[in-house]
């Protein structure tokens, strides 16, 4: 590696090093690619009110997430098949977050299993899932998670069907033959066939159930004890609903842009969704996140913490594990940057009037005093 001063960096060099197939599913948005750009673009739409002169000698990032201790509100978001970006795969991102103390979420679709993640040793792990039709298969990973000892599951929502990723299309993308999805390899369903367009989202037509409803994640809770977080929330409306359903927390999410092209970048969706589960569920965000700046901005706007997904998979393409724990490195320390120039001490410090986004009513300016 060059000096990497960056997240982004990593990007270029992962393009250089994948083959085109498997740099290209990592990096493509759905469609017109329109929200891909706007998760990035609207974080620049916010611009910050620091307050000066604070003592910021010392600095916490600490937090908590459903009741366990991380060392900083930056998580890893769950993003598929990560052996193909390197022969570690999710072994090596496992280890990253656990030395980085901070929380890994699992895909459904890794290529490593939940056992054998849970060999790398100590940490605390989500559980990303997808509800396939056969519930005994979704039953059986849900147990094998529990058994791991993964802490929560991250339940995928806006994914009855797999959205339109042309690039996916144009490659006939598809699992190399070498790997497996590891979770479902026992069950027939770890291949992946060739297709005429996307092999995933034939492999997605032909397991995923397109009838989840709310009334699964009602099911979901009579099967397991663990927290369940709601993945691919975007309205005020289903926040609420999410809230009654009885989930432990809610992600913003749209799914790295990659689901329904148009939908509003995760930035501009999180103040609604904050507002209406009213702080009776901790809210999360994904989607865009690439700088100190961006974590600054969700926590003000009312976020418990953020996930990384791509910076995860771009840096374990150019370097393994040591790319992973240098870009959770480079994160926080520009998000601890961010809190002292802005004059926070802690994650409860950072508050709504550090920030002013572009999009809501210039605020009241109170009238100047007699002399």
């Amino acid at each position: 590696m060059g000096e990497i001063t960056n997240v982004m960096e990593y990007e270029a060099i992962a393009k250089e090093k994948l083959p085109k197939m498997v740099y290209d599913y990592y990096a493509s948005g759905a469609e017109d690619q329109w929200t891909l750009a706007e998760n990035r673009n609207a974080f620049s739409r916010i611009l910050f009110r620091p307050r000066i002169l604070i003592d910021v000698s010392k600095i916490d990032l600490s937090t908590t997430v459903l009741g366990f201790k991380i060392s900083m509100p930056i998580m890893v978001a769950p993003t598929a098949m990560q052996k193909m970006a390197h022969p570690e795969g999710e072994y090596a991102t496992a280890r990253a977050a656990s030395a980085a103390g901070t929380i890994m979420t699992l895909s459904s679709w890794a290529t490593s299993s939940v056992e054998e993640v849970a060999s790398t040793g100590p940490g605390v792990r989500f559980f990303q899932l997808y509800v396939y039709k056969d519930r005994k298969v979704v039953e059986q990973l849900v147990r094998r998670a529990e058994r791991a000892g993964f802490k929560a599951i991250a339940l995928t929502v806006d994914t009855p069907r797999l959205g339109r990723r042309e690039a996916d299309i144009k490659n006939r993308f598809t699992l190399p033959p070498y790997l497996t999805l590891k979770n479902f390899e026992g069950l027939d369903i770890g291949k992946m066939d060739k297709a005429d367009d996307s092999g995933l989202a034939s492999y997605v037509a032909g397991q995923v159930d397109r009838s989840l409803s709310w009334k699964d994640v009602q099911w979901l809770q009579t099967i397991t004890s663990l927290p369940i977080l709601v993945k691919g929330v975007l309205t005020a409306e289903d926040a609420r609903i999410a809230v009654q359903s009885g989930a432990a927390g809610i992600i913003v999410s749209n799914h790295g842009a990659r689901q329904l092209d148009y939908v509003p970048s995760t930035i501009m969706a999180l103040e609604e969704v904050v507002k209406a589960a009213q702080g009776r569920v901790p809210v999360f965000l994904d989607g865009g996140v690439r700088r100190g700046t961006d974590v600054f901005k969700a926590l003000a706007l009312g976020a418990s913490g953020v996930f990384i997904g791509r910076p995860v998979v771009f840096s374990l393409a150019a370097d393994g594990e040591a790319g992973i724990r240098n870009v959770l490195k480079m994160m926080r320390e520009e998000f601890e940057l961010t809190m002292a120039l802005s004059g926070c001490r802690s994650l409860k410090e950072i508050t709504r009037n550090h920030v002013v986004a572009d999009w809501e009513a210039p605020r009241a300016s109170l009238p100047a005093p007699r002399l």
